[in-house]
């Protein structure tokens, strides 16, 4: 109901790029990657990407309009906002690719559970 994602190209049973589309206002999030890195282009509409490592809080915005590439290391929390009145659509790059065959590689957590973890002492 938020939008979609789908795979763009592979590489045998790796996926190395995605579209991720989300509608106005919707949230998407958060995960966190423990091998891949985020290589992330905003190709419609706008996203307000929120980062969180441990205690701390980056907040990016991606806008078509003004197409830049956001790079994002492993082991943080990523959560995709769609900040404009249209879908938007990002790209993600994966680096190394996505290999399904990998167990354990993306967690999952809520916002509650992110806000939770803002909120308690470094």
């Amino acid at each position: 109901p938020n939008g979609f994602l789908i795979e763009l190209f592979k590489d045998g049973p790796k996926t190395t790029a995605y579209l991720t589309a989300a509608s106005p206002g919707a949230f998407k999030g958060y995960h966190l990657h423990t091998v891949r890195r985020s290589h992330l282009v905003c190709i419609r509409g706008r996203m307000n990407i929120s980062v969180v490592d441990g205690p701390h809080r980056a907040e990016y915005v991606l806008d078509a309009a003004t197409p830049q590439r956001l790079v994002l290391p492993t082991n943080v929390w990523i959560g995709y906002e769609n900040v404009g009145t249209e879908e938007a659509w990002m790209i993600n790059v994966p680096d190394p690719a996505y290999d399904p065959h990998l167990q354990g590689e993306q967690l999952e957590k809520s916002r509650e559970e992110i806000q939770q973890q803002l909120q308690q002492p470094a």
